[in-house]
């Protein structure tokens, strides 16, 4: 007798974990999905009064939170390459800070630090608002859905100042000079004109990254497509 509900408990437990891991695996595609056919689709880009907002990092900050850090910059790696892949084959002025196959400013060659750029803050997207979410659910282990929702408003913000701090930011590290000699302007006007990007274009995206992920995150919660 014990010998069958052992059994049947042990068939239970795996019939759980094959159906854990087909949810994980049927969510990671979808997610997948999204961030391709969102970097080769118009669907990536939102039109605002004075600039272009890229909404990219949406879909890897929502996966990572309900997938991992690992998932999450897995999705953030494709992030990268789409960006590498768009760098390469439609350069733009720019694009010396995005892919080595272009040459930097004042130089015959392209450098390295353009995969960082490219690849590392991308990445970080998928982790950062995990950890965040990870560091509230071990304060607050009981949270109601109005502090689920404010804590998700905190990680959609996270996850966009991450991508767009951390690429500009290693812009002005790495490539002060030839930025400013790719935009024509002095080199000690460069800080000004990247921290008027961040703002500019950083606060939009961390506003709408703050209305989506909570949102979206919410709702697979309730549906049941993804644990809390």
């Amino acid at each position: 007798m014990n010998n069958n509900v052992s059994t049947s408990t042990t068939q239970s437990q795996v019939g759980i974990n094959v159906s854990g891991k087909v949810r994980d695996l049927s969510i990671m595609s979808m997610f997948t999905a999204i961030v391709l056919i969102m970097a080769f689709t118009p669907f990536g880009i939102i039109d605002l009064p004075l600039i272009k907002a890229t909404i990219l990092h949406v879909p890897v900050i929502i996966g990572g939170i309900l997938m991992g850090p690992k998932k999450g910059a897995f999705l953030g790696f494709l992030f990268g390459a789409t960006s590498l892949f768009k760098n390469i084959m439609a350069p733009s002025i720019l694009s010396f800070a995005f892919t080595p196959t272009v040459p930097v400013p004042g130089l015959s060659h392209g450098s390295p630090w353009a995969l960082f750029i490219c690849f590392v803050p991308r990445m970080l997207v998928g982790v950062t608002p995990w950890l965040v979410y990870k560091a509230f659910s071990k304060v607050l282990p009981k949270m109601n859905d109005a502090i689920r929702f404010a804590v998700l408003v905190l990680c959609g913000a996270v996850g966009a100042f991450t991508n767009t701090g951390l690429v500009m930011g290693t812009i002005y590290v790495v490539f002060k000079s030839a930025y400013a000699a790719a935009n024509n302007i002095p080199v000690d006007q460069v800080l000004g004109v990247i921290l008027g990007i961040v703002f500019g274009n950083g606060v939009p995206e961390m506003i709408v990254a703050a209305v989506i992920v909570p949102i979206v995150v919410t709702a697979l919660i309730k549906s049941r497509i993804a644990a809390k």
